[in-house]
């Protein structure tokens, strides 16, 4: 059976890292909608060119692209034994949308990192991501140089409180649907993101092992 995981999570709660170490803990690929649509773009591919068009015309990339370049890379059979999906989706329509995607494959678990706003907030305005590459260091971390390429580790010109705020309150405000649209699932489960690294990661390894072993029968939506 593959393991299918969907990561939730508000910005700052390191679903991203927790994602890309649970990936290579299992083997399996991180599927990043960020690194996927800069993949489509570069690769040329047809809905790649399209999201290239949107991007350099300053508008956000619509719902269909977006589904369509995911569609793309789960298609792909690096994935057939399993896949860590971050980013993706981000409303309901995305989420109905990969219902249809996983038709015919094995379940998605649906973890969501939950962090108090707090400390999201104290997080992302402590916050140091690539210059280069964009990736952000672990919660934690004040190292200078990205892990992933090697460039220079810099603040964000929007990570002050205010700023930090806003955009959390426009996640909530998106993200709250989607939650609850997962939350009656069995393969749904919960955990506290405000913890230290190793034990948020020992969290979502016993959370899925519990789906695994029956806690999550009836899986498929």
């Amino acid at each position: 059976m593959a393991l299918n995981l969907l990561m939730l999570g508000p910005p700052g709660a390191g679903k991203g890292t927790q994602a890309e170490r649970f990936a290579r803990t299992r083997g399996i690929p991180k599927v990043s909608t960020g690194d996927i649509l800069r993949e489509a773009v570069h690769a040329n591919t047809e809905i790649g060119l399209r999201a290239k068009a949107i991007m350099d015309r300053g508008e956000l990339v619509s719902d269909e692209v977006m589904i369509g370049i995911v569609r793309e890379r789960l298609d792909r059979q690096d994935v057939a034994g399993g896949f860590v999906l971050d980013g993706f989706p981000r409303t309901v329509a995305q989420a109905t949308a990969l219902d249809r995607i996983m038709t015919g494959r094995d379940p998605l678990i649906v973890v969501d990192i939950v962090v108090p706003e707090g400390e999201l907030v104290r997080r992302l305005a402590t916050r140091l991501i690539c210059e280069s590459c964009g990736a952000n260091a672990p919660i934690g971390d004040g190292t200078s140089a990205c892990m992933r390429c090697g460039g220079r580790m810099v603040q964000r010109t929007d990570d002050n409180e205010a700023v930090v705020r806003e955009r959390l309150k426009v996640y909530h405000r998106q993200s709250e649907p989607l939650v609850e649209y997962y939350r009656v699932r069995p393969s749904f489960r919960s955990i506290n993101g405000a913890q230290p690294p190793d034990r948020v990661a020992a969290d979502l390894a016993a959370a899925i092992e519990a789906v695994g072993n029956g806690g999550g029968e009836g899986l498929r939506p």
